[in-house]
Formats: C-alpha cells, sequence, structure tokens
C-alpha cells in the first residue's frame, strides 16, 4: 500500500462543533480529511471516548494537518476597533444606551419604525458611545 492510501484517525474531538470546526480549517487548506461517529456523538452528548467524532486523514498528510490546526491567527492591530477616549479594544456594536434614544423610540414608536436610531459602538471600559 501507498502512504496515500492509509488512512489514520488524527484526533478525536468532544463535540461535533469541533471537529467541524478543525475539518473546515484542512479543508481550506486543501487537505482531504473526513470525520465519522458524528451522529453517535451527537446522540450522547456526555463525553464518552466511545462516541467522539474522529478526524481522518492521509497518514502521509499528518505533519501538516498538526502544523495547520496549531497555527492562530492573531487580528492585526491596526484592524482592531478602538475608543477614542481611553483606547480600549473592549467595544460592543448595538443600538445607543443613552437615555434620550430610550424616550424618543417610546414616544415616537411609528417615527421610530419608520427611521430607527443608528447603531453606535459603545466601550465596555470608559462607557463611551461613538
Amino acid at each position: 500500500m501507498k502512504d496515500r492510501d492509509n488512512i489514520i484517525v488524527f484526533n478525536s474531538y468532544k463535540t461535533s462543533m469541533e471537529a467541524h470546526l478543525a475539518k473546515t480549517k484542512l479543508d481550506a487548506y486543501g487537505i482531504p480529511c473526513f470525520l465519522t461517529e458524528e451522529n453517535l456523538a451527537n446522540l450522547y452528548p456526555i463525553h464518552n471516548p466511545r462516541f467522539s467524532v474522529r478526524l481522518h486523514i492521509f497518514e502521509q498528510d499528518a505533519a501538516l494537518v498538526q502544523q495547520v490546526l496549531e497555527e492562530r491567527t492573531i487580528p492585526d492591530d491596526e484592524d482592531l476597533i478602538r475608543c477614542p477616549r481611553c483606547h480600549s479594544v473592549n467595544i460592543e456594536s448595538g443600538y445607543s444606551k443613552k437615555l434620550h434614544w430610550k424616550i424618543t423610540s417610546l414616544l415616537l414608536s411609528l417615527l421610530v419604525a419608520i427611521f430607527p436610531p443608528k447603531k453606535v459602538r459603545h466601550c465596555m471600559d470608559c462607557d463611551h458611545e461613538f
């Protein structure tokens, strides 16, 4: 048998979500793989090694798969949205939490339906909206 023909179980995952994340990453890199025992793992959600989702790969791809799955992607510092006041990255997007927007939306519900309040970013550290 050739190495390309040998299929091995590379890893076992507790949940199908973890397994699909790994499979999706490998698919993005063009590495052939497949999952097994996914239905059993979903039927018996309490972790049991006999009922875990298994990731299968070709034996010759093992080193590459290990490297790809260990790779972490960290966003560039320039891509992060920062608060203009305190420069925090702990930002939440949503509708304004200031009192005047709440009163406006209650009193003018018809107008709000036509002209909804704009979404803003809210710094969770200094409570600044921008």
